[in-house]
């Protein structure tokens, strides 16, 4: 049984997100295609056999204490009776506070890396049951695919994307999720299953879904009127990139904004790069990144 393992953990984009809908408790439910991205996060895991849970940062990363990649490896040790523990370094490269999902990839990750390390051989849906208890994105990141999201993000069809290339920014300013799901500004629309190819609301079919023909501007972000009035920063960003690409959306509850970017004029990935580098304020964060394929631990966890 291999001792140690240094694994991704990928940030996502919402294509689109769609609020249809409020559950008595609170939770609203959503509509949205989740597509994994290549920024990441790299966690490296260190077996122990005395039991201990210690996390060792990257200079700068700045994380909470009881951050969900412990809390993960804890429910993990907890709910499976292991007795081995992990030392677990992360080099944090996701910005925080951004709707990119960074800690709930690092929680998958810690799952994924933890299951094999400690060999548990637990099943995929196993941990995906243990994933959503820590949070509702957890389970899209185990799953190892782009996906169709419903209800609170639990619910998962796995769907199929050409390589998108996206400029993604991150400005200084962080959203809190819950002030943007109080807010007044906080839109509604109609479930996306009327649009053909989708499934229905709440199916439990788990199907592939060909959604190419749906790319190009459809859909919008519910969140983002409330985060533009909770932030100017979301503003500026959204009104960079659609100067800069002629598209612009909000992911998540922001505050990072995206555009899918079009090769032109034979620009390089490192030339638009360094254009979005120098077009960006001081403080903020752009990349220009790719589509994954699938996430690259699919395939870690047995069906």
């Amino acid at each position: 049984m291999q001792a140690l393992y240094d694994v991704p953990a990928p940030a996502k984009l919402n294509l689109f997100l769609h609020v249809i809908g409020k559950r008595p408790d609170g939770y609203h439910l959503l509509e949205s295609i989740f597509a994994l991205i290549d920024w990441a996060d790299t966690l490296h895991f260190e077996r122990r056999g005395d039991g201990l849970l210690q996390r060792h940062d990257s200079e700068g990363a700045n994380l909470p204490p009881d951050d969900l990649c412990l809390r993960a490896a804890r429910a993990l040790q907890q709910a499976s009776g292991c007795g081995f523990g992990a030392d677990i370094h992360i080099d944090k490269r996701l910005p925080a506070g951004a709707g990119m999902g960074g800690g709930s990839s690092d929680a998958a990750s810690t799952l994924l890396a933890l299951n094999r390390l400690w060999g548990l051989d637990w099943s995929l849906q196993k941990l995906k049951e243990l994933g959503l208890s820590l949070g509702a994105d957890v389970p899209f990141f185990l799953g190892g695919t782009h996906a169709f999201v419903e209800g609170i993000g639990e619910i998962l069809h796995p769907v199929t994307l050409p390589e998108q290339r996206f400029a993604v920014v991150k400005p200084a300013a962080s959203i809190a999720t819950k002030e943007i799901f109080s807010s007044s500004l906080l839109a509604m629309s109609k479930s996306v299953a009327i649009v053909a190819g989708f499934p229905a609301h709440n199916s439990s079919e788990n199907k592939t879904v060909d959604v190419t023909r749906y790319l190009d501007g459809f859909g919008k972000n519910d969140l983002q009127k409330a985060a533009e009035a909770a932030s100017d920063d979301v503003v500026q960003a959204l009104e960079l990139l659609e100067t800069k690409f002629g598209n612009s959306r909000m992911t998540g509850s922001g505050s990072a904004v995206f555009a899918r970017v079009v090769q032109e004029n034979g620009k390089s990935d490192p030339a638009m790069a360094t254009m979005l580098q120098e077009a960006i304020p001081a403080g903020w964060q752009g990349r220009i990144c790719r589509s994954l394929e699938h996430h690259p631990l699919k395939g870690w966890a047995r069906d």
